[in-house]
């Protein structure tokens, strides 16, 4: 219909414009548009009057019922109710078919538990690789982690004093099950030595460069590389854990930290030598005042490359590895927005298609209900795991059957719900309720569906009989599926699924309560429409990563 206004208006006033239909409240149409008002002052003309030619034009379209002009010149369409119908099957739109996206979130920091926030990032992050995937894109999952790093520092002193020293042999006393918890420990226990102790903090600067050693050496019989390589693989096997239980689609590759500095210090000393970076105190920096931004140390008066070299270093991998990418989609918390900005700031300088190609999307912190926020600097973490229980533990509370389905619906739905862009307060009773905008309450709904259609009997429609008023409601809610997902990976903001989801829900509850289906005269043409109903939730949930049962 869209396409039809603009060759109206071609056609009449031989003008090339833009149109956008909207969705108006029912009385007024299935669609409206403003187009006329937005000709009026080009063409010195009567808005009005412009609009009747349009509408006249539109008249003769056999998907159009009605078509009349309201107020100043707005035209108000109604479509057919094949047409209505048309819509609500039609398939979704795979805008970027033909494209390389690669999809960089979870982001999880060996040496370090992973909280709330890795929680968060990971799975609106599948939310995000799932839109545009479907969407057409060839699609790569790629996790990046720091497995050196002052906090890998940190935490290995941590280690070292538990041990007593460099004895990785007394690591088999430490449980499996507790393997995650006690490095965390561990890193709170160096992070306050650093912040406190002088000492401390000289020698977990020593234990950092020794970190880097081992990679640059390739050691791994060394007392201390078996301590560090025991703990790093102990944290990917908890990673990898959790990823399971959370039943996210696997990374396609996990790019550790220590993979790409070599290259991003390289690329950082070389382009010193080019005057895109510049020495500040012997240290290697990046001027980012002169684009409006800020200055960043890239490589430390130590020698010793800070996480913006390393970023430069897994940017030109990227390119490198998946040439001519048209995207690169990073999520990571607000904290990281303008440091971001300076990173890619500098790459532009000597590599600007990757730089122009990067996607940053930030997020708030995920805090509990009373908005406490987190920090594993001061060992108040939120872990995920303390997510997913306090999830199941309410699940369970309900009395309803399968609480660990329930509870992963509910983490996924309630984090998957809040725009991205603010903090997320999760609430664990709120977030397995069946009487509010939740995951549960989704699944619910299309069990209910599934119930309602396995009592009837044909869904056959010939198209014969016209809809009714509430069909008609129902109907005109399912031909938006299509637009709020195409919304939804066009501006990667998965909220506008779980609203519609909400909304589709609620609309049919004020069908079922007035249009009664099994025996009803109207029962094929009604049992269509739950069917339609119920493909758009599980369709809609699948986006999330939920699965749809057909009971509850």
């Amino acid at each position: 219909m869209e396409q039809i206004l603009k060759n109206s208006v071609k056609q009449l006033f031989d003008i090339d414009i833009n149109v956008v239909l909207t969705r108006p409240e029912p009385q007024f149409g299935d669609y409206a548009t403003n187009i006329a008002l937005q000709l009026a002052g080009r063409l010195g003309r009567n808005p009005h009057e412009i609009a009747e030619q349009i509408a006249e034009i539109l008249r003769r379209d056999e998907r159009c019922r009605e078509v009349s002009v309201a107020g100043p010149g707005f035209i108000n369409l109604y479509l057919t109710d094949r047409a209505l119908l048309d819509e609500a099957m039609r398939p979704l739109a795979r805008p970027f078919t033909g494209k390389t996206i690669l999809v960089e979130y979870s982001q999880p920091n060996p040496f370090k538990p992973l909280h709330a926030g890795h929680l968060y990032t990971t799975l609106v992050g599948d939310v995000i690789a799932r839109l545009v995937e479907n969407a057409g894109a060839d699609t790569t999952r790629i996790n990046y982690g720091g497995d050196v790093g002052l906090h890998v520092g940190r935490c290995m002193w941590g280690i070292l004093q538990y041990l007593g020293g460099e004895y990785p042999d007394k690591l088999a006393d430490i449980p499996e099950d507790d393997r995650a918890t006690w490095m965390g420990e561990c890193y709170v226990t160096g992070t306050s030595a650093y912040e406190t102790d002088e000492n401390a903090k000289a020698e977990i600067i020593a234990l950092n460069k020794r970190v880097y050693t081992l990679h640059d050496v390739q050691d791994t019989t060394s007392a201390f590389a078996r301590t560090y390589w025991t703990c790093r693989e102990w944290s990917y096997d908890y990673f990898k854990l959790l990823y399971k239980e959370l039943e996210v689609v696997p990374f396609d590759r996990y790019i550790p930290e220590s993979e790409v500095t070599p290259l991003g210090v390289a690329t950082v000393r070389e382009q010193l030598q080019n005057g895109v970076y510049t020495m500040s105190e012997n240290a290697v920096v990046f001027d980012g005042d002169t684009y409006g931004l800020h200055t960043r140390v890239f490589i430390n008066s130590a020698g010793v490359p800070t996480y913006e070299a390393k970023d430069v270093g897994l940017s030109l991998t990227k390119w490198r590895d998946y040439p001519d990418f048209d995207q690169s989609i990073i999520t990571t918390s607000n904290e990281q927005e303008q440091y971001m900005q300076v990173v890619l700031k500098s790459i532009e300088q000597f590599a600007p298609e990757p730089a122009r190609r990067t996607r940053h999307i930030t997020h708030g912190f995920v805090k509990l209900s009373g908005g406490v926020k987190m920090s594993s600097r001061k060992g108040n973490i939120l872990l995920a795991r303390d997510i997913v229980r306090a999830a199941t533990a309410a699940a369970e509370a309900t009395g309803r059957p399968h609480a660990q389905r329930t509870a992963l619906a509910a983490i996924k739905y309630a984090f998957a719900k809040s725009r991205i862009g603010g903090d997320i307060v999760f609430d664990p009773s709120e977030s397995v309720a069946l009487d509010g905008n939740s995951g549960p309450y989704i699944q619910y709904a299309h069990a209910r569906a599934c119930s309602i259609i396995s009592k009837g009997s044909s869904t056959t429609y010939s198209g014969a009989v016209a809809f009714d008023v509430s069909e008609r409601s129902l109907l005109r809610k399912l031909g938006e599926y299509s637009d709020a997902v195409l919304r939804a990976t066009t501006e990667l903001l998965p909220h506008g699924i779980c609203t519609y989801l909400f909304e589709l829900a609620q609309e049919f509850n004020r069908f079922y309560e007035t249009s009664h289906v099994i025996g009803s005269d109207r029962e094929a043409i009604r049992l269509r429409l739950v069917e339609l109903y119920r493909d758009t939730l599980a369709s809609g949930l699948g986006m999330i990563g939920i699965d749809a049962p057909e009971h509850m």
